[in-house]
């Protein structure tokens, strides 16, 4: 944008922002989804989504487990808002394409040419968005193929998908590659951890580089709900025990943890719960002084807070920022060097279900 002959930086994408005016795109309610490049924006051909699975799980609660339903209320709430942005849990996703056009401006133009494989690295609840069509959705694991146009601003990040990964497998280590990261800078060695939804994507890189950190000496719990994502886990092969229990249940599972432990806690604790309720769990199963790191966008930063004190525990909580620096290249790695983590990955996206699966 140009004012009297000098160009008008909008690195965040407030002029895409329509509804309510002087908003920044992610809290907006409704965005500008035109699919033209503007001079600081790169316009994308969009492929397929990642849904977030807080997100995705609430609109498959809601419409049911049915591929046609699922995707009408995704298309109507792109539509709607401009963006994939669920009003219910406030979270979105992410999306893989390629880049159809890069403006003059654009702030990391030397990094991406048109035609690049690329995968965004930040929410869809505040990228502009334009559905033409959705061909089939992954109900198990929340990727949609499709076809769009997504407009990415001079502050959004992206990653450029690795050549020797399957796109989709890359699209779903993108959407949870904050978790390991942050691990990596929050884990000691010699500590205990515990992982709560350790069988879900974010969970397993999570536990993956959570034992590179703590080593042999440090002792590495993972908690799930299912027997058949424990197995999983167990198949994995870093973890020392795995504890089937409901994190929503923090009694059950805080004694759970004590006889797994011969009554010691948590140094560190991870959140990957993509279900709400299992904050007071997460902080009960945690030391005095130790950190919990809630990574899940389920969690209520508000039932942490009070639960926290509610039980007199005095614990530091640390918010799931979903950018690390150098987050993206950390969790290609760590699926490039763990054969049983790429296995597990590629079982997740391939398995059946009602609707039609990722290619």
């Amino acid at each position: 944008m140009a004012q009297g002959g000098f160009f008008v930086s909008d690195p965040y994408g407030i002029r895409r922002v329509l509804e309510p005016r002087g908003a920044m795109p992610q809290p907006a309610w409704r965005l500008d989804a035109t699919p033209v490049c503007r001079e600081d924006e790169v316009l994308i051909d969009v492929s397929a989504l990642n849904v977030d699975a807080a997100s995705f799980q609430q609109i498959v609660a809601d419409v049911g487990r049915d591929e046609r339903a699922v995707s009408e209320r995704i298309m109507s709430i792109i539509r709607e808002r401009g963006k994939l942005h669920n009003p219910v849990t406030g979270s979105g996703g992410m999306l893989l394409g390629t880049v159809r056009e890069i403006g003059l401006n654009y702030a990391n133009r030397s990094g991406i040419a048109p035609g690049d494989r690329i995968a965004t690295l930040v929410s869809l609840s505040l990228t502009p968005l334009y559905m033409e069509e959705i061909h089939s959705i992954h109900l198990d694991t929340g990727q949609v193929i499709c076809r769009g146009t997504a407009v990415l601003f001079s502050s959004g990040l992206l990653a450029r998908l690795p050549s020797d990964l399957p796109e989709t497998l890359a699209l779903a280590v993108c959407d949870v590659c904050g978790a390991p990261a942050q691990v990596a800078r929050i884990c000691q060695p010699g500590q205990t951890v515990a992982i709560f939804g350790a069988g879900g994507k974010s969970g397993m890189l999570s536990a993956v580089q959570a034992r590179r950190k703590i080593g042999e000496k440090g002792r590495l719990l993972a908690f799930e709900t299912a027997e058949k994502s424990a197995q999983a886990l167990r198949e994995l092969g870093c973890v020392d025990h795995v504890v089937v229990a409901d994190a929503r249940d923090p009694v059950q599972t805080l004694n759970a943890m004590l006889d797994v432990t011969g009554g010691a806690l948590a140094d560190v604790t991870i959140n990957c719960v993509s279900a709400p309720g299992t904050e007071l769990a997460s902080i009960l199963v945690t030391r005095t002084r130790g950190l919990v790191y809630f990574f899940s966008m389920a969690t209520s930063f508000t039932a942490a807070a009070l639960g926290a004190e509610g039980v007199g525990k005095d614990v530091d909580m640390l918010i799931g920022n979903g950018y690390a620096e150098g987050h993206a290249e950390l969790a290609f790695e760590l699926v490039r060097d763990e054969p049983k983590l790429q296995a597990v990955f590629a079982a997740k996206l391939a398995q059946p279900t009602g609707g039609g699966t990722p290619q």
